[in-house]
């Protein structure tokens, strides 16, 4: 038996990746194998799977960091054949192999049971972007983030994680500010609930150590002098919560925003969040924040034998929202 993956090499001319057909896996104690109904392409796919950046940490290993499906079978007795299941980050599709494939074998500790009013597409729509979106709108309530503070201000809004953080925090009733240097999504993120939509020009942020508070907290994707900027208009006590770095991994700040208005910056790794704290998030996402927006986040489902083109399109920043990919 053999299954199809979309699985990346090491090769003189440098990184590849291929459609391929693998053997199928043989159960090691401790692992489950899923049939994967549905996968996600992520940022950190494209960049791995095109070699942009040095995501894998062994070769040849199947693309993709989330999947969600059915367990064909279980060497752990806390999952069955049969049992709905998903898989978001822990190292799936960066120390062994990923989601962009018909079947994986994951270490049993890696594995969540499927919320129950949530189904593989679902979930997979959200996906890594979308429990990083939750995960960093949870450190901001946790870290005393409330709506009096002022507006929330979404940096790369048009992407998966700035599309969910724009609506989960107007779920929960905040105001939003979303950044985008794409004026042909303006409609779309403010149809995601936005009240705002400004370019970075528009916003108008001054250059000193500390500026007019104009922010009750930020959830920043791009990092660099956006970031920057926007921790010196953060009001009293905001949080400004780091997710990613699409503009530059730089951060030529000073303490002052920290050290004279209290702001906090919250480092937001969906990688490696503790289980416990990952399954709650996904639970809260499931009972509380889950949005009938999904068909217009949902840009495009693609079947795995033709999700090569859409590593670029991410890369190359001409898509919004999310991509998912049908495995089965």
């Amino acid at each position: 038996m053999s299954f199809t993956s979309c699985r990346v090499f090491k090769e003189a001319n440098g990184i590849q990746h291929r459609i391929v057909e693998q053997d199928d896996y043989q159960l090691k104690s401790d692992y489950l194998i899923i049939r994967i109904q549905y996968s996600g392409v992520n940022y950190k796919d494209a960049l791995g799977a095109t070699g942009t950046a040095p995501i894998y940490k062994r070769f040849p290993i199947n693309a993709g960091i989330d999947c969600a499906g059915v367990v064909e079978q279980s060497a752990d007795p806390r999952f069955k054949e049969g049992d709905m299941v998903f898989v978001n980050g822990c190292g799936l599709g960066e120390v062994q192999d990923g989601g962009l494939a018909q079947r994986v074998m994951v270490p049993v500790d890696w594995v969540m049971p499927l919320p129950a009013n949530l189904s593989a597409k679902t979930a997979m729509i959200y996906g890594t972007a979308g429990f990083t979106a939750a995960l960093a709108v949870d450190r901001m309530i946790q870290n005393g983030q409330s709506i009096d503070m002022g507006p929330i201000l979404v940096t790369g809004a048009s992407g998966g994680v700035g599309s969910f953080a724009i609506t989960i925090l107007s779920t929960l009733g905040y105001e939003v500010i979303a950044v985008s240097g794409r004026q042909q999504h303006y409609d779309y993120l403010k149809q995601l609930g936005a009240d705002q939509v400004q370019s970075v020009e528009q916003l108008e942020l001054g250059s000193q150590p500390l500026e007019r508070a104009k922010f009750g907290g930020v959830v920043d994707n791009v990092g660099g002098d956006l970031l920057a900027a926007s921790m010196a208009h953060t009001n009293l006590w905001g949080n400004v919560a780091s997710i990613g770095m699409a503009a530059s991994p730089k951060l030529n700040s000073t303490v002052f925003p920290l050290i004279l208005r209290g702001v906090s910056v919250l480092g937001v790794s969906s990688t490696n969040c503790p289980m416990p704290r990952r399954q709650k998030v996904w639970q809260w996402i499931a009972d509380e924040v889950i949005t009938d927006k999904l068909d217009l986040i949902l840009e495009h489902e693609v079947p795995l034998a033709e999700v090569s083109p859409y590593f670029n399109a991410i890369l190359e920043r001409r898509h919004r929202g999310r991509i998912i990919v049908n495995c089965d």
